[in-house]
């Protein structure tokens, strides 16, 4: 059985606790991350469906996470409507560890250390399914975008640049 799951990440066992449908993802990749553009061309999955996780830390220093569109751009002020503050900065890369659990690259909205509040962008809406970072570096899951903002309390906001 252990041999089993030692491909499974800690998302995908949360899918699986409660029991929501997901699709994994896995590309080759070395130490590095590579950009989500380049992601959806190894899964074989279309950029507008395929999600990176952004972390911010808005005016009043509380963290937030973003889940917006690989091919796309955070728009800071649409993010900071989006939460109520008044500005929004991104997360510097040597906090998210600590902050998440996650590394980048591998940072997913589902399981993080803490549940932060989530905004998904609302093109996510016009997908089927979209697909986020399974928690490492080479692994993705693909589930419908309404399931994953039911499982992580999020809510859904424009948010890219336009």
């Amino acid at each position: 059985m252990a041999k089993q799951d030692a491909g499974k990440t800690n998302v995908m066992r949360v899918l699986e606790q409660r029991k929501i449908p997901y699709t994994p993802h896995t590309y080759p990749h070395g130490d590095e991350a590579v950009d989500g553009v380049t992601v959806a061309a190894l899964t074989g999955l279309a950029a507008e469906c395929v999600f990176k996780t952004l972390v911010a830390r808005g005016a009043s220093k509380t963290p937030y996470v973003f889940v917006i569109p690989v091919a796309q751009e955070l728009d800071l002020k649409r993010a900071a409507r989006a939460v109520g503050e008044k500005s929004i900065a991104m997360l510097h890369v040597s906090e998210l560890l600590s902050l998440t659990g996650y590394v980048r690259g591998g940072c997913s909205p589902i399981g993080m250390k803490k549940q932060f509040r989530t905004v998904i962008d609302d093109s996510a809406l016009k997908q089927d399914t979209i697909a986020v970072s399974a928690g490492k570096i080479g692994t993705q899951v693909e589930l419908a975008p309404k399931a994953l903002c039911d499982l992580i309390r999020g809510s859904f906001a424009p948010l890219t640049v336009m």
